[in-house]
């Protein structure tokens, strides 16, 4: 039985970028979910299926940011590597509990993972949403960020 480690950490333990030389290619997709609460100052700004402020529109501008920061997350993290996305996909909208439901959905044919691009595009995206609302109330609360889906590689996850 393989034993499993920690891939960013060598046999010193010290912190190393994964190797990825002799990885295959393959398709690779991730997206990931990020949940904010808007108290009820900030939804009565609400407008259609978007929050109107004086900064502008709030989710349009958040989905930018989501691609965006997306885009530089081997900028952001580390150890990862830095990679030229083929597509990243960012939408909003409210769930049953009058939340909003963030997705980031990027995919690549590479030779290593896209997760982590997932995670910092949804992560981003609800933080854009906050900056861009604060002014209206600080009781918003970005309540989680996870990976609902990926695959590619050694491995596929699907959250339950």
């Amino acid at each position: 039985m393989k034993e499993e480690r920690l891939t960013h950490i060598n046999k010193q333990g010290q912190p190393i970028m994964v190797d990825v030389g002799e990885k295959a290619i393959t398709h690779r997709t991730a997206t990931a979910q990020s949940i904010v609460y808007l108290p009820d100052e900030v939804l009565t700004q609400l407008v259609g299926d978007d929050i109107k402020t004086q900064k502008g529109s709030v989710f349009q501008t958040a989905i930018i940011a989501g691609i965006m920061a997306a885009k530089k997350t081997g900028d952001l993290i580390p150890l990862c590597h830095p990679l030229g996305m083929e597509n990243c996909t960012v939408t909003i909208q409210f769930n049953n509990a009058r939340e909003v439901e963030i997705n980031c959905t990027v995919n690549i044919t590479a030779k290593t993972g896209i997760e982590m691009e997932a995670l910092v595009g949804a992560s981003i995206a609800a933080l854009t949403i906050y900056d861009m609302c604060k002014a209206l109330s600080h009781e918003i609360v970005i309540k989680e960020t996870k990976l609902i889906a990926k695959t590619g590689g050694k491995r596929d996850f699907k959250r339950t």
